[in-house]
């Protein structure tokens, strides 16, 4: 019969015209019969000849089938047939023909009507949501979408067919492509779940505004596709060790499965499986129609965000936010699609910016996870460190602004009337320092001459090497073994730095940030200031930390015999050059090297960002082929 309809298509002289063998198909209704025989397996396996039949018949035979009555609705009921059984022996067959309906769709967004409306839509003549052609006197493409083209060449119309108004219907407007394609997707055949997958991204990134607003308001694509997300999220363990799921970090839609080179855990192909759909779920955004983007982006933040984990964030079992923590993250850092990242910024930030005062607290949520940046569980409080850290690195201007920047608008941090101490005199102490002779201005990232010493600007700008000596002087020098090995000033952390900042200023360029600070206006009045709760827990935290190594850290080390021997030993052991042995107030001394290190990448930083030939100066490369 295939044949038959290709090589009479070949032979018509007009191009668009259907030709008898083709009008006795759609007259006399063969695909309906062929459909009834496929549901009732009649002979046995008749249902997948039947799919494949279809298949070919749509991707073979050029003239348009699909705005016919009898060509779109035996095909909605073969969708019917298909993709509700997991496992079903024709999942290769349903896959080819939504590949072809798809395929159709791109070609002509208006089929989409024809493929996702009911039995019941169509049998009540109810108009479509899309212009199509007037009826013709010919049967060609052209022809009324409800009359076949026989009664289009003998020109009458046919009244609708009571017998199939009153069939059984699964709902008005009822999607059985996008059902069929989400149970598809569901397979535990990797090749047909993934080419599903696929066909369901074909059809969302539809290019017509018509197909995405009937996608996002008459079909169940957003609910389908969110509900798997979430039986996807509960089907995992209720804890999971972080160490073990950053082990899954950057599984992609394509390729779900956990490598096998990795140590087996409970729950480690549920956890594939969730990030693997999750990462498909950020895909269809970033690619679909942007109606239909920005629909799911918020059908996926109400449903996984708000209603599955808020609940697991605000608990009070350390496990449960712990895991949840975790996982978040681990979302944040997979997550590409502006979209869903607005979304994400705004489950976790509130949709308004902080107020600044301090009484008045940010969204709730927020204000909880800034509490577990300091919890008593040091496991919560590095987990939610880095869901704030991945949050900031995320090219969202309003993410920076609401943690950081609105508590700085106006600079309230600078004292009105400061004065800054003599440049010369500190230029000569830095001079008489080894320790920044060797990492400032012996490193080749400036002229060999010392930078002439910058004098107090009237907005309070304090001169590079003031800022840079204040971090490196914060380890007492009876405390630095740096000097002792070669290579191992600061500036060994330029480089990273200098790429660290190379990237946070590409990221917000687009933000039109001025090139400097806005004078300061001496006749305004000094208000209290408040750096803002994200800020504030940062820097009691580190408040704390200097506290407890330098406060005391030049009397606990007189209490240790041999302690720079010891302390040097130890750099050797952090760095692998000498094997590791135990020795007594290990974590004392790992913890000053680990110190020093800290205040000299603070100060590598501080550099980069304040280079000796001005602030503002554009670091195409790296500052030095020495580093």
């Amino acid at each position: 019969m295939l044949d038959i309809l290709v090589y009479e298509e070949k032979q018509q002289a007009a191009a668009g015209e259907a030709g008898p063998c083709l009008e006795y198909l759609l007259q006399h209704k063969i695909l309906e019969t062929l459909c009834t025989l496929g549901k009732a397996e009649y002979p046995p396996g008749m249902r997948q000849q039947v799919f494949q039949f279809f298949s070919k018949v749509l991707a073979q035979v050029q003239h348009p089938l699909l705005h016919y009555l009898n060509v779109h609705r035996p095909v909605q009921k073969l969708l019917r047939l298909g993709g509700t059984v997991p496992g079903s022996l024709t999942e290769k067959e349903e896959v080819q023909f939504t590949t072809v309906l798809c395929s159709k769709i791109q070609q002509d967004p208006a089929l989409l009507t024809y493929i996702l409306e009911g039995k019941k839509m169509i049998a009540n003549k109810k108009a479509p949501r899309y212009p199509v052609p007037p009826p013709k006197e010919t049967a060609s493409h052209e022809a009324a979408p409800n009359r076949e083209p026989g009664e289009a060449r003998a020109g009458a119309a046919h009244p609708p067919q009571p017998k199939e108004a009153e069939e059984p219907d699964g709902g008005i407007g009822e999607s059985n492509l996008i059902t069929s394609l989400a149970g598809l997707c569901k397979s535990k055949k990797s090749r047909v779940a993934l080419k599903a997958q696929e066909n369901l991204l074909l059809l969302l990134s539809v290019a017509s505004p018509a197909a995405a607003t009937y996608l996002v308001q008459s079909s169940p694509c957003c609910l389908v596709i969110t509900e798997h997300l979430c039986q996807l999220y509960h089907s995992m363990p209720t804890f999971l060790d972080p160490a073990d799921v950053a082990t899954l970090e950057g599984i992609s839609w394509r390729v779900p499965t956990a490598p096998s080179d990795e140590a087996s855990f409970p729950g480690k192909e549920a956890l594939a499986a969730f990030l693997g759909w999750f990462d498909y779920c950020d895909h269809l955004i970033l690619e679909a129609h942007p109606v239909v983007a920005d629909a799911l982006a918020e059908a996926v933040a109400q449903r996984l965000f708000v209603e599955t984990l808020q609940p697991q964030l605000l608990h009070v079992c350390e496990q449960s936010i712990l895991t949840s923590t975790t996982l978040l993250t681990t979302m944040l850092r997979q997550l590409r699609s502006p979209a869903l990242l607005q979304e994400v910024g705004t489950f976790l930030l509130g949709p308004e910016p902080w107020p600044e005062a301090p009484e008045a607290g940010p969204h709730p949520l927020c204000t909880q996870l800034i509490g577990h940046c300091d919890h008593l569980s040091d496991e919560i409080s590095i987990a939610t460190l880095r869901l704030f850290e991945e949050l900031l690195q995320k090219p969202c201007e309003w993410v920076v602004h609401s943690l950081v920047l609105q508590h700085l608008q106006g600079r309230p941090y600078v004292a009105q009337g400061s004065t800054e101490p003599e440049n010369d005199e500190d230029a000569l102490e830095l001079e008489e320092d080894p320790y920044f002779t060797d990492g400032f201005l012996d490193s080749g990232l400036q002229p060999s001459k010392p930078p002439p010493a910058r004098t107090t600007n009237s907005d309070g700008k304090t001169a590079v090497t003031e800022i840079v000596n204040s971090f490196l002087c914060l380890v007492p020098e009876e405390a630095k073994t740096s000097a002792f090995l070669e290579e191992t000033g600061y500036d060994t952390y330029v480089h990273d730095a200098f790429g660290l900042f190379q990237e946070c200023s590409s990221r917000v360029a687009p933000w039109g940030w001025p090139l400097g600070p806005a004078p300061l206006d001496p006749h305004e009045p000094e208000r209290p200031f408040f750096e803002g709760p994200f800020l504030k827990v940062l820097f009691d935290r580190m408040s704390r930390i200097l506290d407890q190594v330098i406060g005391d850290l030049m009397q606990r080390i007189q209490r240790v015999s041999q302690f720079p021997g010891k302390l040097l030993l130890v750099r050797k052991q952090l760095m692998g050059q000498v094997p590791g042995e135990q020795l007594d107030h290990l974590n004392l001394l790992q913890g000053v090297v680990v110190l020093e290190e800290f205040c000299k990448e603070l100060a590598a930083i501080a550099f980069v960002k304040f280079p000796p030939h001005g602030p503002h100066r554009n670091l195409s490369s790296p500052p030095s082929e020495h580093v």
